[in-house]
């Protein structure tokens, strides 16, 4: 069975400011991804890359179909069902970190192994890890990510998601603006994350971290209504 199993996802925009008028965005998804496995999401800008990762994680709601992930349909699980399946099944990498001020970096990465029951010695040697791993400086890592630069806390924000061993993650972007050996250690987590049997689901801009890590590719925009593309 797929880690991942999406079936005949639809999706549709309302605009409320322009008389209610309903939008199709995205509709007959069909999707499987199986545990050690890597999905790049391709297609052209407004093509629903992103909206189909949103959906994947509960952030948009469906028109209808299903999203199967470990078991659980993202479209008609309850809210507790979500928090509970982002805890310890589904990470998301974005290109955005958003974090409490003022919680120290170690904490921020070490959050996600904490919430699912790890010891905090254990967590924090973690994070540390993967801090090191990602060339965030050790005076940094005591101070709160907020105040760094954009690169420094798009690198916390990739070894947050990494920290906790997910069955599934969903990555957006995770290569893009890192230097070369920063672009490696990114790359290398990923393929560590597909050995241990994550099914993973990415937006990789970056052909040849594509080609590296992906094992195929899917064409988003054949899900996309005409009238939609490039605007949706």
């Amino acid at each position: 069975m797929a880690m991942i199993e999406i079936r005949d996802l639809r999706k549709t925009f309302t605009l409320h400011n322009q008389g209610g008028v309903v939008i199709p965005v995205m509709e007959g998804t069909e999707l499987s991804v199986a545990r050690g496995e890597c999905v790049a999401l391709t297609g052209a800008s407004g093509a629903g890359k992103s909206t189909l990762m949103r959906m994947i994680y509960g952030n948009y709601l469906a028109a209808g179909g299903s999203i199967m992930v470990d078991g659980v349909d993202v479209v008609t699980a309850v809210p507790r069902e979500i928090l509970k399946l982002r805890r310890e099944v589904l990470g998301y990498v974005s290109q955005f970190l958003r974090v409490v001020p003022r919680v120290p970096t170690v904490d921020v990465v070490a959050e996600p192994l904490l919430a699912v029951g790890v010891d905090a010695e254990t967590a924090r040697a973690r994070a540390r890890d993967l801090l090191a791993r990602l060339k965030i400086p050790q005076r940094l890592w005591a101070l709160s990510p907020t105040s760094f630069s954009g690169g420094e806390q798009q690198r916390v924000n990739i070894a947050r998601g990494f920290a906790h061993a997910y069955p599934a993650m969903l990555l957006d972007e995770p290569t893009a603006s890192l230097d070369a050996a920063n672009r490696e250690t990114v790359l290398a987590l990923i393929e560590e994350a597909k050995a241990r049997g994550a099914a993973i689901v990415g937006i990789f801009h970056d052909e040849a971290a594509r080609a590296r890590v992906c094992d195929r590719e899917i064409d988003v925009s054949a899900f996309t209504p005409a009238l939609t593309q490039g605007a949706a």
